[in-house]
């Protein structure tokens, strides 16, 4: 690397190629076999840059042939490119149908700042919902979630309206009702259990003063 390069992050590609002799008097064909590897180059001091991303709106539809199908826009907010994939799952659907888990495209790569769009082809079979999805995704070590309730359209090569998302909030109060019903469970067992052995006790000591 030269002295002059600035700091941020590089890409490259690493090739290997192995060639037969070129064309000549006896053929015409030369073949070439290459393998590539795709290489990240941080350049400036520091540690690994940060990386992470947001998951924005999530759309159903079907493709032209009538397979539903749902498209998630991403964007990169940090400071290295992402290899994004994952995994969709429906539940809470007609009838109370569950299905998945169905895998995200293997080729989206998004630069540092950029955006870019995840889909996920699902059963052809599938009804139109209502339906509760979850989606997963993740980059290496960081992985986001988004889970909402989503209707895919009837009409084949239609969009269907944007997912409704399940806000942050409203998972942490849902968890906290949670969290309390549990306790007032463990709460109203222990008191149960402290009248039990009070009974008990107030028993045998009227056993042994009638002795």
């Amino acid at each position: 690397m030269p002295a002059w390069a600035t700091e941020a992050e590089r890409y490259a590609v690493i090739w290997a190629e192995v060639a037969s002799p070129g064309p000549g008097p006896k053929g015409n064909i030369a073949l070439v076999n290459r393998v590539g590897i795709r290489t990240y180059l941080d350049v400036g001091p520091g540690g690994e840059p940060p990386s992470d991303f947001e998951i924005g709106e999530i759309v159903p539809q079907r493709t032209d042939d009538g397979q539903p199908k749902i498209v998630a826009t991403v964007a990169n907010t940090g400071k290295r490119a992402l290899d994004l994939d994952g995994r969709l799952s429906l539940s809470e659907g007609p009838s109370s149908l569950s299905a998945g888990p169905f895998p995200t495209n293997r080729d989206t790569t998004l630069a540092p700042g950029g955006r870019g769009d995840i889909t996920v082809l699902l059963g052809r079979d599938l009804p139109d919902g209502p339906w509760t999805f979850h989606l997963a995704l993740r980059s290496g070590r960081v992985s986001h979630t988004a889970t909402g309730t989503l209707t895919f359209p009837t009409k084949p090569g239609t969009w269907g309206p944007t997912a409704s998302l399940a806000s942050p909030l409203t998972l942490t109060l849902a968890l906290a009702v949670l969290v309390a019903l549990v306790a007032a469970a463990i709460l109203v067992l222990g008191f149960r259990r402290f009248r039990a052995r009070r009974r008990s006790s107030a028993t045998g000591h009227l056993h042994g003063d009638l002795t």
